[in-house]
């Protein structure tokens, strides 16, 4: 089992900044892949990035430039640095986390944090 928490979120004006923070426990051994994915009122849940073990990053053509994924493996902890932020970028943030099981990849998600932009 793996748990996930995201911390972080809150209200920044357009332009601004925020870092939301992800921590997994448990059986994080088995991690093998730590994403973002966000949904706004009235829209699909979307990936916004996610992280490997080897610290590959992959995002969303809507945040590149903007958005900064890390990981300290160490702590089993994922960032999201959100910079430029935009009234579009308002949502719920949800951490993920992919473990490696043999029967296939299982997702574990966090609560969600809500990230608002004010313009």
């Amino acid at each position: 089992q793996v748990q996930v928490v995201e911390s972080g979120g809150g209200l920044v004006q357009a332009g601004g900044s925020l870092r939301l923070t992800c921590a997994a426990s448990g059986s994080i051994a088995s991690i093998i892949v730590m994403g973002w994915y966000r949904q706004a009122p009235g829209k699909q849940r979307e990936l916004v990035g996610y992280i490997t073990g080897d610290g590959s990053t992959k995002y969303a053509d809507s945040v590149k430039g903007r958005f900064t994924i890390s990981r300290d493996t160490s702590k089993s902890t994922a960032y999201l640095q959100m910079n430029s932020l935009s009234p579009e970028d308002t949502a719920v943030y949800y951490c993920n986390a992919r473990e490696a099981r043999m029967s296939g990849p299982y997702d574990y998600w966090g609560q969600g944090t809500q990230v608002t932009v004010s313009s």
